[in-house]
């Protein structure tokens, strides 16, 4: 018979899903939210797996926890784990980033919480280990995998002071899932703490760093970077000025420094790269208005890069990472409302003159890192941005100083990803030995598996 708790999740999730009902069709009528991978995640819809590898299930939310793990596939590669690694996500945006990031690895959205959408997935994809990007406490998942024997582990975990507070009201709850929990990989020993503090076995948290560095590019020479500079037709004397994962009203406020600086600085660009796809249009409909000459990331390949243009904006999904390979000025978005921030990980790791707005609770850690190292800017508003452009691009040696104290601390922070995968290889089994497997011609009864948990 199925515990009791799951039947109740169901429920609740069920009554939740119907009160916002009104506002998830009227956000798929206008943005496309929600449309793609129903079956999938309603009732586990997902191709079965085959074969006998093991398997590693990674789930990723969305964009940021799909380029998470980059790093984390990499080194099982450099390894050589025969592990089989499939890739869930959430988001439409993290889909279509999945599908380009990682060709030829099975991919697919992630169950919500009903109890009978997790365990047919489950049934599908046999996994050995189910990872989780950053934090998913999803109740029924995690019980059903833990049930089964599934090791379940939390890398790059971040628990943030408003999370911590939220569950705490839950922490009954809490405490149970964290309990199934294998492995929480901390970035550091605050969000350790909170996750003791709530429940969590003191000999399953880690304390690793953030994986995030380990996936920053440092070489601005690297072939992406070099391939996109000439598709815009970046020319050497330029200074790129790049506003990255924006919100409303960073597009704007980043258009008002260009026009505020263009006519003494006539070697100034700007390219703007939106956080979300859903924005590209809008953001399209602002420049068009602004009178400026400008161009789209999408068209550069079939219409060629267009002289007169200074302003770029990037509607692709997939190429930050490159584009601030190109910046030596750079602007982190989602800082100057209420989302929290950005990673600026990346533009630090190029060696960019770095700045972002005061919201960024989201890296918190990082942002006072680099700030004690005086290796970022905080700007307060559009006026204070438009100072700190002038400057980088007044001061060479002010802005040079500052984005090398910037890449200094990225390369001081790498690690994390080869110490997490020292914690997760003991949670999946490995092949056993070739002398080990003993077949039943030599007396010893029956043929073995050739896999063991170690």
């Amino acid at each position: 018979m199925m515990p009791v708790l799951p039947l109740l999740l169901d429920l609740l999730y069920l009554v939740a899903l119907a009160l916002a009902a009104p506002w998830l069709a009227l956000a798929a009528w206008r943005k496309g939210k929600y449309r793609e991978g129903f079956t999938a995640k309603f009732f586990g819809d997902i191709p079965p797996r085959s074969g006998s590898t093991h398997c590693v299930w990674f789930h990723a939310v969305s964009v940021g926890e799909v380029n998470l793990l980059a790093p984390l596939l990499a080194e099982i590669e450099h390894r050589e784990l025969q592990w089989e690694c499939v890739i869930s996500t959430t988001t439409m945006t993290g889909m279509a980033l999945a599908l380009k990031k990682y060709p030829g690895r099975t991919i697919f959205y992630c169950p919500l919480d009903f109890s009978w959408a997790v365990r047919r997935t489950l049934d599908r994809l046999r996994p050995d280990c189910l990872v989780l990007a950053e934090l998913e406490l999803w109740p029924n998942l995690v019980r059903a995998a833990h049930a089964r024997g599934v090791s379940v582990a939390i890398v790059n975990g971040r628990l943030s002071e408003r999370s911590f507070r939220g569950y705490r009201w839950i922490r009954p709850l809490v405490r149970r899932v964290l309990g199934q929990i294998d492995l929480i990989a901390a970035q550091n020993e605050e969000y350790a703490a909170r996750f003791r503090a709530l429940g969590a076995t003191a000999a399953a948290v880690h304390v690793t760093g953030s994986v995030k560095y380990d996936g920053a590019q440092t070489d601005r020479d690297n072939p992406h970077s070099r391939r996109l500079a000439a598709l815009a037709g970046f020319a050497p004397g330029d200074r790129i000025f790049l506003a990255g994962s924006t919100q409303e009203p960073e597009e704007a406020l980043a258009l008002d420094t260009f026009h505020a600086l263009r006519s003494t600085h006539p070697e100034l660009r700007l390219v703007v790269v939106p956080r979300h796809p859903d924005r590209f249009e809008a953001v399209a409909r602002m420049l068009e208005q602004s009178g400026i000459a400008w161009q789209r990331r999408t068209r550069l390949e079939t219409d060629g890069h267009d002289p007169r243009a200074r302003v770029l904006l990037v509607d692709a999904v997939g190429e930050l990472g490159a584009w601030w390979g190109t910046a030596g000025v750079a602007f982190v978005g989602g800082s100057l409302g209420t989302r929290g921030g950005q990673n600026m990980i990346e533009p630090a790791a190029y060696g960019a003159c770095v700045s972002f707005g005061p919201s960024t609770a989201n890296f918190r850690d990082i942002v006072a890192a680099l700030l004690a190292k005086q290796a970022a800017i905080v700007v307060a508003d559009g006026i204070e941005l438009t100072g700190f452009v002038r400057r980088a691009l007044e001061d060479t040696a002010w802005s040079e100083a500052l984005g090398e104290r910037a890449r200094e601390h990225v390369q001081s922070q790498l690690g994390a990803t080869a110490r997490t995968i020292d914690l997760l290889e003991p949670l999946v089994p490995r092949p056993v030995p070739a002398a080990r497997i003993r077949s039943p011609r030599n007396g010893d009864g029956v043929v073995g598996t050739g896999h063991e948990r170690v």
